[in-house]
């Protein structure tokens, strides 16, 4: 007589073990119809799965998160049965789930066509309408390998070969379809209602290219079409905002093959670029930094006593002059050390917060870059606090507030926490990882911040809180981190001098806010759409002439206006007003002032924006205060 704990605390009780899928529906029709899986004291299960002991019971649905993976991996095996079905000859080999989606890999010598995902994508519908049930079987290893032989499924059997003997496997199976998979998976094919099939593109077998290339075929499903609409458009919309082809029509920066993964800035970019890093370095000031700058290029033997050589060499360029091995430095936290050493430091100094714009570079797989995301020159916000133990919990506590300070001033409200704890490959006693990981858990409770466990994903040399920010199409970005290090200052021999006169280690806390600068403004680029706040906008405003006779007027309108700090272009051409407009609507520049006769003879312009209203004629002196109200807001939305 199982007792069932549910969630909310309520407990029922069955006289015979129950199924997942009968404990849904005992507790209501509508859940039994949303339910695709379920949870038994912590572990994912079917639905079929039967409960014959005390146990917490957990119903799984298609908006829990693990409920959309249970969704997106069964959408992958309903694309593998519909492949099964139109193309008896491609062979299935896995298909995984990732985010917003799955896709699966076969062996097809003809590989797909955007005809071929149509026919598919159709199949797969009728399959779903047909509300297969799906089954689950164990069957063993050895008996798995003929099975998938049998059926000509080589590359399942090779699958099943490298899983370790006499262990027993799931399958499952769909009319005449069956798939190797741990599961679990929804009831019937009935439950996905929601997918479409997004791209092929090519992979090799095992992600090996020494290994046949396979054809992969991406897809996305979700609970409700509603869902799936919205992704698509979310799709759609991070298209439209693609910072690179942004930055080609406003004319920001541009990249070539000659320095792969290095960005040409152009003048407005650079602008941009300027304000952003003008903007941090005010923040460093008034909040206790001091700005330092450390070299490019240095002797390979600091980067092997930091550990940075031994844990990252591979992402290093190097070089070599009078016999001497040099790296360009991939970061800054060595050199930043350095200038902490220089005299004798006292307890009565700390903490010592020193930030620099460092100038970093990577040698990212040419595969990787993308854009400003993904670059092998890049700049930090870089700093490092050299604290006392007892201090770390303010430190943090003070960054933190600073951290969502900078957010909310770039435009972004939302911001997800994640602690990273130590990982394999690491350097540091565990007694120091200890008091590392204490440090920044507390830090996080006592802000009382929601934030998520990610054991294994600290630094070699630390352990770290991710700050990510959400844009407005909910896309995730982590940009900040901050890092309690022990280990590195203790490396690289910096003290300072404590009350009784004896020498003692600091310890590091490594932080960056924006982290790439260049990243960070891409993120901007597609959160904005381009359409900067107006203290971001590399040109905030375009002075132009209707006619050769409002030329001097217009001159004086710039002047005046530039004078006040306003970054503007002015645009006397010989071009109808109307094409000037919609010439600088396309550029997103935040105000268009117009200056005619009526406005020459008034003293005044005329005032767009760049979302084509007319706010109609002002004095210089209204605008300016219009301008500066908004430009003093930020990005902030409240």
């Amino acid at each position: 007589m199982p007792q069932i704990r549910l969630p909310d605390g309520t407990v029922r009780y069955f006289d015979t073990p129950v199924s997942v899928g009968n404990l849904a529906a005992d507790i209501g029709a509508g859940l039994a119809r949303a339910a695709v899986a379920g949870k038994v004291n912590g572990k994912l299960v079917d639905l079929s799965y039967l409960v014959e002991s005390d146990s917490d019971v957990v119903i799984v649905t298609g908006r829990d998160e693990e409920g959309l993976d249970v969704l997106r991996h069964s959408a992958a095996h309903l694309l593998a049965q519909a492949v099964k079905q139109l193309y008896p000859e491609a062979q299935v080999t896995i298909g995984p789930v990732i985010d917003n989606g799955f896709y699966y890999d076969f062996s097809y010598k003809r590989g797909f066509t955007p005809d071929d995902l149509n026919a598919i994508e159709q199949r797969m519908h009728e399959l779903a309408s047909q509300d297969i049930p799906v089954r689950r079987e164990v069957m063993s290893r050895e008996e798995a390998i003929r099975f998938f032989k049998d059926m000509g499924e080589t590359y399942k059997a090779e699958i099943i070969e490298s899983i370790p003997a006499h262990e027993d496997l799931s399958l499952y199976s769909q009319a005449e379809f069956t798939d190797l998979c741990r599961g679990p998976h929804v009831p019937s094919t009935g439950k996905l209602k929601a997918f479409k099939l997004m791209k092929v593109a090519g992979a090799f077998w095992r992600g090996d290219s020494r290994n046949e290339m396979l054809t992969r075929v991406y897809g996305t499903a979700w609970a409700k079409k509603e869902d799936l609409d919205a992704y698509l458009y979310r799709l759609e919309e991070a298209e439209k905002r693609d910072h690179r082809k942004l930055a080609k029509q406003m004319d920001l920066f541009h990249a070539q093959e000659e320095a792969p993964g290095m960005v040409f800035w152009h003048p407005k970019g650079w602008t941009l670029y300027q304000v952003v890093e003008q903007y941090m370095r005010r923040i460093f000031s008034e909040n206790g930094y001091q700005e330092i700058h450390t070299p490019q290029v240095v002797d390979r033997t600091l980067w092997e006593k930091s550990g940075h050589w031994e844990q990252f060499s591979e992402m290093m360029f190097t070089t070599a002059s009078e016999n001497r091995d040099y790296a360009i430095k991939p970061m800054n936290c060595p050199c930043h050390v350095q200038v902490f050493r220089q005299g004798t430091k006292s307890y009565r100094d700390l903490p010592v917060r020193l930030a620099e714009f460092g100038s970093c570079h990577r040698n990212e797989p040419s595969g990787t870059l993308h854009g400003l995301m993904r670059v092998r020159n890049f700049t930090q916000d870089d700093a490092h606090i050299f604290c006392r133990e007892e201090q770390i919990q303010e430190e943090v506590s003070v960054f933190i507030d600073l951290l969502h300070r900078v957010y909310r001033d770039f435009g972004f409200d939302e911001v997800l926490v994640k602690l990273s704890t130590r990982p394999e490959k690491r350097v540091g006693e565990d007694a120091l990882w200890d008091k590392a990981e204490a440090a920044l858990s507390q830090a996080l409770d006592s802000k009382k911040l929601e934030w998520e466990l990610q054991p294994g994903e600290g630094a070699f040399y630390g352990p770290k809180i991710e700050f990510a920010l959400k844009d407005c199409l909910e896309r995730v970005w982590q940009c900040g981190t901050i890092q309690v290090d022990f280990s590195m200052p203790r490396r690289l021999e910096a003290s300072y001098v404590d009350e009784q006169g004896e020498k003692q280690v600091p310890v590091m806390l490594h932080r960056a806010i924006l982290g790439s600068l260049e990243r960070f403004i891409g993120i901007l680029i597609e959160h904005h759409a381009g359409m900067f706040p107006v203290w971001l906008a590399p040109v905030q405003v375009a002075v132009m002439s209707i006619t050769d006779a409002q030329a001097d007027y217009a001159h004086e309108v710039a002047a005046w206006f530039s004078s006040k700090g306003l970054r503007l272009v002015k645009d006397l051409r010989n071009e109808k007003i109307n094409f000037k407009i919609r010439e600088h609507s396309i550029q997103r520049l935040p105000y268009l002032l117009i200056v005619g006769d009526r406005e020459k003879a008034a003293g005044k312009v005329a005032v767009r924006t760049r979302y084509g209203e007319d706010l109609g004629q002002m004095s210089l002196e209204a605008f300016l205060e219009r301008f500066e109200t908004e430009r003093a807001r930020l990005g902030r939305t409240a």
